[in-house]
């Protein structure tokens, strides 16, 4: 019998097999590399607050700072502010201090001054900083929301040896990337009194599917197991870190701050699971709105909206087209100066929600009871 077709058809097969097996690999090992050059593109970027738009110490009548500096994992230098009432500089009265953890892409600590001078001016000192990559600190780029965990780790054992605010109670506050670093972090600083979180998520992961479903649809989810591995090897246990955890490792007193129409962070992958969990212990409050957005939770818009309305009545005497490349540097330059000529500098540094900022006072205060 001629067994000579059989051995060709299982050559055939094997062939196909190997062949499969090959492309396979160079898929994988493709959407792998694909996977950190977009992690990188947009995560390894410095975050630079927009000058004209930048708050300013003069801005806020009484308050006043001191600038420190402090290092991270890599022995990058960040840049620290304590703030505190002009007051209450000479007084031994404050309550206690609370660090804050700024958002992501929107440059440093500066967009929150505001935040800080509302409690510096209700008796507690404020520690606020720039981030890895971000404003006055060192770094290249920020490099991953993990990092963000690992810069404010940093800055509470900084301030628990700072002699000014050594002994004293810790708080937090953060908001949208900050909201995740302060409620993560709690598994490395369970003594954390009690922490503010507004627009968080729960984990790095589960917010770069958020972000990256809108862009790419289901083929995110390809993506997944790659940003897990990478951020592994860049972050080692911190990768790991998410609020659910940080909760669980601690007794602090937490409030929990979202807006259901939430655009940037879905409130299903922060406090929808938050509350889910914890929606019956008294050490968990709940506050939801349902038309906030993201960038302005806790702030009164109607100056906000005034602005934009006459920056958007200003585009349209343009005598050119803002949008060409061509245009790019002249626009900025005309952006810029509108900005500082018709800013209110007063009402814009006074946009805060003052009757919600009322009640975040008053949970540090009875936290601290």
């Amino acid at each position: 019998m001629n067994t000579e077709p059989k051995r060709n058809r299982r050559r055939i097969a094997r062939n196909i097999l190997v062949s499969f097996a090959i492309l396979l690999v160079v898929l994988l090992i493709a959407n792998g590399i694909l996977t950190v050059v977009i992690y990188n593109q947009n995560f390894n970027i410095r975050g630079e607050s927009y000058e004209p738009l930048m708050f300013k110490v003069e801005d806020f009548e009484g308050l006043s700072r001191t600038q420190y500096e402090f290092t991270s994992d890599k022995g990058q230098k960040l840049a620290g502010y304590l703030y505190e009432s002009e007051a209450a500089k000479d007084s031994d009265s404050h309550k206690g201090v609370i660090v804050m953890a700024h958002g992501f892409g929107g440059g440093g600590h500066n967009s929150y001054m505001d935040v800080a001078d509302f409690f510096a001016q209700n008796g507690y000192y404020v520690f606020a900083y720039d981030a890895t990559g971000c404003d006055e600190s060192e770094g290249e780029g920020v490099g991953g929301f993990p990092q963000g965990v690992i810069d404010l780790d940093h800055a509470i054992s900084f301030v628990e040896e700072l002699d000014k605010t050594k002994g004293l109670p810790v708080c937090l506050f953060g908001h949208s990337w900050g909201g995740y670093c302060v409620s993560s972090v709690l598994e490395y600083h369970p003594e954390v009194k009690a922490v503010i979180e507004c627009s968080g998520f729960n984990s790095s992961v589960e917010e770069f599917e958020a972000q990256g479903k809108d862009q790419a649809g289901d083929f995110i989810y390809t993506m997944l197991p790659y940003v897990r591995l990478y951020e592994r090897y860049k972050y080692g246990e911190y990768s790991e870190c998410n609020a659910m955890d940080g909760f669980m490792a601690t007794d602090a007193k937490v409030m929990v701050v979202h807006s259901r129409d939430d655009e940037v962070v879905p409130i299903s992958i922060g406090y929808d699971k938050y509350f889910e969990k914890y929606k019956a212990d008294d050490r968990f409050t709940f506050l939801e709105f349902t038309d906030k957005g993201h960038n302005y939770i806790f702030n009164d818009t109607a100056y906000i909206d005034e602005f934009n309305e006459g920056f958007d009545s200003w585009l349209e005497t343009l005598d050119y087209d803002y949008n060409l490349q061509e245009n790019k540097d002249r626009f900025i330059e005309d952006k810029a100066e509108y900005i500082h000529n018709n800013l209110d500098r007063e009402r814009w540094s006074g946009s805060l929600d003052t009757e919600l900022f009322e009640q975040f006072l008053e949970f540090y205060d009875a936290s601290l009871r």
